[in-house]
């Protein structure tokens, strides 16, 4: 089987770039060049997406030497990037642009507004017969990510893995289905979605309903679950590429999963790692987050794609662990053993301590603004750690959970 690919290089540079692709320094288009399909290599002894969906049985591999073989051979972005300079430095990334970080991989980061198409972070996989998108975004950023895949393949996008059940993250499934996507996510996803969507699993408004209300694509669909589902891990292997979905355990949520490719040591962390002051407890365990960016630390990611804010390198793991660590230190030390109403003074102190610590001082939050995760982050550590609540903040929770919808685009009931 041979598969031809003609392009005109610089109109599709022009494109990917009037599109928001990043387009390496150094770009030299060049003329044509066909593909040779190979032999796929053997299958590991584990559940591969090749077992649940035998159609994509035919996997190929394209070598660098064949890939180069026919002298002006047309070059893509991936090959471009490897060739003429390498993957965009996460120092030069840019919000709202495709960065490719490895060859066919990619990542975009969203923009934290509720104006925003695209809010949560996203990142695809160009394999040899298909495409693997991480995160469906919401309908409109769902919209924009698949132009910009467009942009750069025709390859058809058979999955998109939901890395949790909030709706920046899952709310756009419906779009990738309509483009002939099937919706991937952990078993947890869906307990999640069946307590929070009980517009969808019962005959009340739900979350869906609420993020309706602020964003006009919500009203133009409508909420999509997974329907393929894992309970520990699912493989996709073309013996080129290979990516793990992965449930590491319980932290921004219950039914969190992370996407790990261990030939390029990059992690798609999803929420369980955020690049700034983002991170939302309230339907997670400060405790068990500790314990499960643990198991993604010993991965040795060597680029970790968060799920809000810059990619980075694995230090920004050790990085939120040590703010969740050292949250759960002052808590520890200054309120465990006080009474609620006296505890509650010791909020703004343990902020100005983690604030004067350089590694994570940038996940604490700042008082005054529209979301100051701050106050429920510490009252969620007190409850876990003494099983009582703040008496200032009993109903902080629920602020929390109505302040982190509208920073992430959505309407609060």
């Amino acid at each position: 089987m041979r598969v031809k690919c003609r392009m005109q290089s610089r109109a599709l540079a022009r494109q990917r770039q009037e599109r928001g692709v990043a387009v390496p320094g150094g770009f030299r288009p060049g003329a044509g060049a066909s593909f040779r399909s190979l032999v796929p290599f053997p299958a590991p002894p584990h559940r591969t997406v090749r077992e649940v969906f035998p159609h994509t049985a035919h996997m190929c591999d394209v070598s660098r030497r064949e890939f180069l073989a026919g002298g002006t051979a047309f070059l893509s972005l991936a090959a471009e990037a490897e060739l003429l300079g390498g993957p965009i430095p996460a120092g030069m990334a840019e919000a709202g642009k495709a960065d490719l970080i490895a060859p066919d991989i990619y990542f975009h980061e969203g923009q934290l507004s509720d104006t925003a198409d695209a809010v949560c972070n996203n990142g695809w996989i160009i394999f040899e017969d298909y495409v693997l998108v991480i995160d469906a975004n919401f309908p409109a950023g769902a919209k924009l990510i698949i132009s910009k895949i467009r942009s750069l393949t025709d390859k058809p996008i058979r999955f998109a893995l939901d890395t949790h059940h909030h709706g920046d993250h899952a709310y756009g499934n419906q779009v990738f289905v309509e483009n002939g996507t099937v919706p991937i996510a952990h078993t947890g996803v869906i307990e999640e979605m069946k307590r929070y969507e009980t517009g969808y699993y019962g005959n009340q408004q739900g979350a869906w309903e609420a993020a309706a209300k602020g964003r006009v694509d919500l009203r133009a669909s409508k909420l999509k679950p997974p329907s393929v589902l894992f309970s520990k891990d699912l493989f996709f292997d073309d013996g080129k590429h290979r990516v793990e979905l992965i449930h590491l355990g319980v932290a921004h949520t219950h039914g969190d999963a992370v996407a790990w490719l261990p030939k390029e040591s990059i992690l798609f962390a999803g929420d369980i790692c955020v690049n700034g002051p983002y991170n939302y407890v309230g339907d997670g365990d400060v405790g068990k987050w500790v314990a499960t960016l643990d198991a993604a630390r010993k991965l040795g990611a060597k680029i970790v794609a968060t799920g809000h804010g810059p990619r980075s390198d694995g230090q920004v793991l050790d990085d939120q662990q040590a703010f969740f660590k050292a949250m759960r230190e002052q808590v520890g030390a200054l309120m465990a053993e006080r009474a609620p109403e006296e505890a509650k003074a010791q909020i703004e102190p343990i902020r100005a301590t983690l604030k004067g610590n350089a590694q994570i001082a940038r996940f604490v939050g700042e008082r005054g603004v529209s979301w100051d995760p701050f106050p429920s982050q510490v009252e969620k550590v007190y409850e876990e750690l003494t099983g009582k609540k703040l008496a200032a903040l009993v109903h902080e929770p629920q602020l929390a959970r109505h302040a982190h919808a509208r920073s992430h685009g959505l309407a609060s009931a």
